[in-house]
């Protein structure tokens, strides 16, 4: 029996749709193909326990699995819930009461079946959407990020089993619902560092005010402890705010990075990197 479940590859900022193909067959092997790294190959063994866990197995049959397009590499961990449901469907274990034709499916397993984060759910969300899928089935912790887009059913899961249950049993899942524009302006007020607790520096608090109004570059010089990093995480809070396009941008591009895992949604602060001032010594 030959089964396709769909997941996503991130190129950048950019998502590409994975078809996975299962197939299976008479004899004994697990085969994997399509240039899959050593944390995709590695999933076997997350998938076996977790199934395993949760009541279910992998038959001892021929499994050929492929990730197509098969010329392009996948890496990561993602995959595993997509190859496991895959599994599952081609040999029977579960039936397909909702199409899984109508999703994208990703997340990373753990041995007992529940989920851990992935990246780059809000490109793979904006990718699923212009593709025509229904809906996105990943990891709650995700789940925020991923309802950014309007128009597609994002379902956050916990587990491998709620994902079973819901194309064996046709168990309804809860489905995650972000109102962009409100929850990007509530947060505009609230800056997580706010250049207005800064007390004193009366010079340079005047300095950062006229390079912030006229977008100009600012140099800070001054021994260790002075307050340079102090005064520079607060310069976004008195730059103007982002509009609603530049803060799904810069979203997509930190989810990508894994940087949105903990707090999900739309950024709506200017983001304040600090690299380490050796970074770029010629060597």
């Amino acid at each position: 029996m030959l089964t396709k479940v769909y997941g996503s590859a991130v190129f950048g900022v950019e998502a590409t749709t994975i078809t996975v193909e299962v197939n299976v067959d008479k004899g004994i092997g697990y085969h994997l193909v399509g240039l899959p790294d050593n944390a995709i190959r590695e999933s076997n063994y997350r998938i076996a326990a977790s199934l395993q866990n949760n009541g279910y197995k992998i038959p001892g049959k021929k499994l050929i699995l492929n990730m197509s397009p098969a010329d392009m590499r996948k890496e990561g961990s993602a995959y595993d819930l997509t190859l496991a449901m895959g599994i599952l469907v081609a040999t029977g274990q579960i039936e397909e009461k909702n199409p899984l034709d109508d999703y994208i499916i990703m997340g990373e397993l753990s041995l007992d079946g529940t989920l851990q984060p992935i990246r780059g759910a809000l490109p793979i969300a904006i990718k699923a959407k212009e593709e025509g899928f229904k809906g996105f089935i990943l990891p709650e912790q995700n789940a925020k990020e991923a309802a950014i887009v309007d128009g597609l059913e994002v379902f956050g899961v916990n587990s491998i089993k709620e994902v079973m249950d819901f194309f064996n049993e046709n168990k309804a899942l809860e489905e995650t619902i972000v109102d962009i524009e409100a929850e990007f302006y509530n947060h505009l007020e609230n800056p997580e560092f706010d250049f207005a607790d800064v007390k004193g520096q009366e010079s340079i608090k005047r300095c950062m005010e006229i390079a912030a109004a006229g977008g100009h570059n600012i140099i800070l010089i001054g021994p260790p402890g002075s307050g340079k990093t102090m005064l520079a995480k607060r310069l976004p809070s008195i730059l103007p705010p982002m509009t609603l396009g530049e803060a799904l941008e810069t979203t997509k591009i930190h989810s990508v990075a894994g940087r949105t895992m903990k707090k999900g949604g739309v950024m709506s602060s200017r983001p304040f990197r600090s690299p380490h001032h050796t970074i770029s010594d010629v060597i």
